[in-house]
């Protein structure tokens, strides 16, 4: 169960100082007594509640139910002597958090029969109690119906979040493990045959160098063939390898800022051709990046992104109405910043910062598919 120190009931959709007010309304109760003998067993009776609560929240196994069990004969004590039905809300809640499903359905059906049954007693008793108190009963039964359910499912659905977003983080692994296996086959495939076959030739052209030099130049010149072609094969590959299009995070772009109530503007078109997939995806995950310190940091109202292709590669242009980048910001100091020098830096990009009436993010990525080209010779 809960801690101790959780006696304060939490999420329950009850002001906290509601609460406080039950705490403080069983003492007037039976102060409303003449009895000094009544007075002094309803006391003991609330602080005999009181500890059997928090022992209900720090046991486990059976005690639970014993100490819940000493509450409710409690609870229809204090409701029966002093007309005092509101500990069946602390019994309502706390049933609500058994994680067992028959302890709780059992608890839920005792409590809600021995509430109602002491209601409908001190009405037919006529207590004057009850009959002025009617409007706080009635709400009290409600609440001893409805508080429990709403309760156990609210922790049923938490509790079955936090496995659903356990298995995403193992589906993610999952997928990550077997992107890397398939890389591995890939390269395997790729490279395996043709750097043995490299090495077979070095060592024929080392063999043929002195007695045979012209054979031994055609080895070596195979052997140059071969290696052009297994270094273009390796960037066609990696070319080809399956990232985030800047169309789809365009649109997770918008969504988010949707979210944000930050209002959104497009220029240009994210369906690009004359950039490679891999600059592609550096320049989504560095777009992503940007966007989510706005959304963190920024105090933004509107976002815009210009995008502006040119002869020699993308201007990406991203501008916000915050509140600018302050010099000692954590904004500046973070790994968000560094993460994308260096993604921009692997594929000779580059990047610019600068406040003005806000943010301003210039990330430029070159057209590599044509220096590829250039150097492989195709």
């Amino acid at each position: 169960m809960q801690k101790w120190h959780q006696i304060f009931q939490r999420n329950t959709g009850l002001n906290p100082y509601v609460w406080v007010v039950f705490y403080i309304l069983p003492f007037y109760f039976i102060f409303r007594s003449s009895s000094t003998y009544q007075v002094v067993i309803g006391i003991i009776m609330i602080l005999v509640f009181f500890v059997c609560y928090v022992l209900s929240f720090v046991s486990k196994g059976w005690l639970v139910y014993f100490w819940t069990s000493v509450q409710i004969l409690i609870s229809i004590m204090m409701s029966l002597v002093f007309g005092y039905v509101y500990f069946s809300l602390f019994l309502a809640f706390f049933i609500g958090n058994i994680k067992s499903r028959v302890g709780f359905f059992t608890l839920y059906s005792i409590h809600l029969i021995t509430t109602v049954i002491t209601i409908n007693y001190g009405f037919i008793s006529k207590t004057p109690w009850f009959i002025t108190q009617l409007p706080f009963v009635m709400l009290s039964v409600v609440a001893v119906i409805l508080l429990p359910v709403t309760t156990y499912n609210r922790n049923k659905n938490d509790k079955l979040q936090v496995q659903l977003e356990d298995a995403n983080k193992k589906i993610s692994e999952l997928v990550k493990l077997e992107e890397r296996q398939r890389i591995a086959r890939d390269l395997h495939d790729t490279l395996g045959q043709k750097l043995s076959l490299i090495g077979l030739k070095s060592d024929l052209a080392s063999k043929l160098i002195t007695s045979n030099p012209a054979k031994a130049q055609a080895e070596i010149d195979d052997v140059r063939q071969t290696a052009r072609t297994a270094l273009k094969e390796v960037r066609e590959m990696v070319t080809q390898m399956r990232g985030t299009r800047l169309e789809d995070e365009i649109f997770r772009i918008t969504q988010i800022l949707k979210a944000a109530q930050i209002e959104f503007t497009l220029e240009g078109n994210p369906e690009l051709s004359n950039v490679s997939l891999m600059n592609e995806n550096v320049l989504s995950m560095c777009l992503k990046e940007a966007v989510n310190n706005i959304v963190k940091h920024s105090s933004a109202t509107s976002c815009s992104i210009t995008i502006e292709p040119s002869r020699s590669g993308l201007i990406v242009t991203v501008k916000d109405n915050g509140v600018g980048i302050p010099t000692e910001s954590a904004y500046t100091r973070g790994n968000g910043l560094r993460g994308m020098w260096e993604r921009l830096d692997f594929v000779n990009g580059s990047m610019e910062l600068r406040s003005d009436q806000g943010t301003i993010l210039v990330i430029k990525v070159p057209n590599v598919l044509k220096q590829l080209e250039e150097e492989t010779g195709v």
